[in-house]
């Protein structure tokens, strides 16, 4: 079974990733609430979202479900997870705002322009997603525990065997993978006028 999700220009997945996230949804490998019947973990993050884009990514092994990410100060905030066993990724792009008082700084990475970037047990924790997206043996609603025994029993859950999504517009709060292979990798601090229209998108 193949299902194909299409928008004009690019899927949009905010609508989406909202019914999947509870408000007292569990984290799978970021943070739980021990009360929720999940682990709890001491990961915290910045509370800076930070951009992805990529021409195209391909993955087997793909796992989403909802969740919840905190920072240090204990604000949450709800997040869509999405796990991928392995990934190729066709020039990625990352980037992050990091302003000084008056002076506009962006941070951009760039990859996999030849060869692409590769990962390995792949974990994004995201705002929102864009993109046209196939999925191949997808299996929508299944209980989320079924897919990462730390998710909350009864949250909301879907998998499939491999994913492809082109123009990948991504905003994420928190990326972890066992491996991740940068290739042709190139690091830039833009700041003052360079920074203008540095970001991924």
């Amino acid at each position: 079974m193949q299902d194909r999700i299409d928008n004009p220009g690019r899927t949009r997945w905010r609508r989406f990733a909202a019914m999947m996230v509870p408000a007292t949804a569990a984290v799978g490998a970021i943070l739980f609430g021990m009360q929720s019947g999940a682990i709890a973990a001491d990961i915290t993050v910045s509370g800076q979202t930070f951009k992805i884009a990529a021409d195209r990514l391909e993955g087997d092994g793909f796992k989403q479900y909802g969740g919840i990410v905190k920072e240090k100060n204990g604000k949450t905030h709800p997040v869509a997870l999405s796990e991928i066993d392995s990934a190729k990724l066709y020039k990625l792009c990352q980037s992050v705002r990091a302003d000084l008082p008056g002076l506009p700084v962006v941070l951009t990475i760039n990859a996999g322009d030849d060869e692409p970037a590769t990962a390995r047990d792949l974990l994004i924790a995201m705002d929102t997603l864009e993109g046209n997206a196939t999925f191949s043996n997808i299996k929508i609603g299944r209980d989320a525990t079924d897919l990462n025994p730390s998710a909350r029993a009864g949250s909301f859950g879907q998998n499939s065997e491999k994913v492809n999504i082109t123009g990948v517009r991504q905003v994420s709060r928190y990326t972890t993978a066992a491996t991740f292979n940068l290739t042709g990798l190139r690091l830039k601090v833009n700041v003052g006028e360079d920074a203008k229209g540095k970001e991924c998108f």
